[in-house]
C-alpha cells in the first residue's frame, strides 16, 4: 500500500492484459495467407475489382472514381469509391445498410481535400459547407460511397450490391430517411436498434450467485 516495484521493460510500458487473443488470431490469419499465397489473394482481388467496375455500369447515373477502366483492375486496390446520380452518399449507404445489410462506408474517408478534389467542387460550395459544418450541420458533406473487399468476398455479393444499387438508383428502397444534422447520418423513421434482442443482461441476485458460481471463488 506504500511502496511500488516496477517492471523492467517493455513490461512496465504495457497497460493491463496483453492482447493475446488478437496476438492468436493474427498468427491464424497469416498463416491462413501464407497457406493461400499473397499472389493467389492479389490475383482473386484483382479479378473481383474488373468483375465490380463492369458490374457498376449498368446503374444508371454511377460515377466511378479513380481508375474506371476494368482492364487496368490492377493499378487498382480492393476499393471502389462511387456516387449514384444524385443521390445523397448518406442516403446510398444508409439504404444498403439497412435494407440491404450490405456495409459500406461514406463520407470523405478522412482525406477531405483529395476527395473535394476528386469531385471537383466549386470554391463556393466549399467555403459553404465548411461553414454548416463548423456550425453544427454535416448534412451537405460531400463525399462519395465506397465498397472494399476482402479475400472473403466473391461475384456473388458484388452482384448483391448492384442490383441494391440499381434499385436505389431507381428509388425502390422501403424507409423514410430522417437525417441527422450533427451527424449527417440517415437513418429510416421510427427505426429501433434491436440490442435488447442480443444483449439481454439479467439483475444480479443471491440466487444467480448460487447457481452460477461468484467472480473469484
Amino acid at each position: 500500500m506504500d511502496e511500488v516495484y516496477w517492471a523492467g521493460l517493455p513490461d512496465r510500458e504495457e497497460s493491463g492484459s496483453p492482447n493475446i487473443i488478437g496476438a492468436i488470431a493474427m498468427a491464424a490469419a497469416a498463416k491462413t495467407l501464407m497457406e493461400f499465397g499473397m499472389d493467389a489473394v492479389a490475383a482473386h482481388e484483382d479479378e473481383l475489382i474488373a468483375y465490380t467496375l463492369k458490374r457498376l455500369r449498368s446503374v444508371h447515373g454511377t460515377q466511378i472514381y479513380g481508375q474506371a477502366d476494368p482492364a487496368k483492375s490492377a493499378e487498382k486496390v480492393g476499393v471502389v469509391p462511387f456516387n449514384v446520380g444524385d443521390l445523397s452518399h448518406f442516403l446510398v449507404a444508409a439504404v444498403l445498410g439497412y435494407e440491404y445489410g450490405i456495409g459500406v462506408r461514406n463520407g470523405c474517408f478522412c482525406a477531405h481535400p483529395y476527395v473535394v478534389h476528386l469531385l471537383d467542387l466549386p470554391e463556393d460550395q466549399q467555403i459553404a459547407w465548411r461553414q454548416r459544418a463548423l456550425q453544427g450541420d454535416k448534412s451537405a458533406l460531400p463525399g462519395m460511397v465506397r465498397a472494399s473487399f476482402g479475400c472473403y468476398n466473391n461475384e456473388d455479393d458484388v452482384d448483391q450490391l448492384v442490383d441494391a444499387l440499381d434499385r436505389i438508383s431507381r428509388g425502390d428502397f422501403k424507409g423514410q430517411y430522417q437525417l441527422h444534422l450533427g451527424g449527417g447520418d440517415l437513418c429510416p423513421k421510427g427505426y429501433k436498434e434491436p440490442f435488447d434482442d442480443f444483449f439481454l443482461l439479467q439483475p444480479y441476485t443471491a440466487d444467480h450467485e448460487i447457481a452460477h458460481g461468484a467472480c473469484g471463488n
